[in-house]
């Protein structure tokens, strides 16, 4: 077994993963313009750029408990609506109650859009990660540009389906780091 050494805390590697299990991401959107259905699109392009890991992509009223179980990291975009994340997505995390603590070491990441500047995406992405929080799941964040998540006004452009990829892919390294 190979056995790296950090300072006095030993790393085991897991050694299930010779084999190369593969990664789960789900990918869940609510989107009513189109535009946080584009992001979570290019999300999923950016998941795709990773080995090993396999990716749905769902509307959130497709979206049942099983699939958050079934999945080793969860990313979930939402429309900004008074600063927060939609009903719909609301809902998830309200039936998601029944399975508290189920969803504890799972990887998870969010996405915007917003019909404006300073019009609470940011306060959007904080309400998915803080309910994603409060089911002890693991957030990475950024410490370049879009440090929370991806946030875009109106359609995404290409800056915002780059960062959108970005999210993706680093979601998905992180959640085959995790399992």
């Amino acid at each position: 077994m190979n056995k790296p050494s950090l300072c006095n805390t030993h790393i085991y590697w897991n050694e299930n993963r010779g084999g190369m299990s593969k990664g789960k991401i789900l990918i869940v959107y609510d989107s009513e313009t189109g535009n946080t259905e584009k992001m979570a699109h290019a999300v999923e392009a950016g998941v795709k750029k990773v080995d090993n890991v396999d990716v749905i992509t769902k509307k959130v009223v497709e979206t049942n408990l099983d699939d958050l179980l079934a999945a080793d990291g969860i990313i979930i975009g939402s429309p900004t609506y008074y600063g927060l994340m939609s009903a719909k997505v609301k809902e998830l995390f309200d039936k998601s109650v029944k399975i508290h603590g189920k969803l504890e070491g799972k990887v998870g990441a969010a996405f915007t859009s917003a019909g404006g500047t300073a019009t609470g995406a940011e306060t959007t992405i904080f309400s998915i990660l803080e309910a994603m929080l409060v089911h002890g799941m693991v957030i990475q964040g950024r410490s370049s540009n879009k440090h929370y998540g991806v946030a875009c006004v109106s359609a995404p452009d290409e800056k915002a389906i780059q960062f959108c990829e970005e999210l993706g892919e680093r979601t998905a390294k992180l959640t085959i780091k995790m399992i």
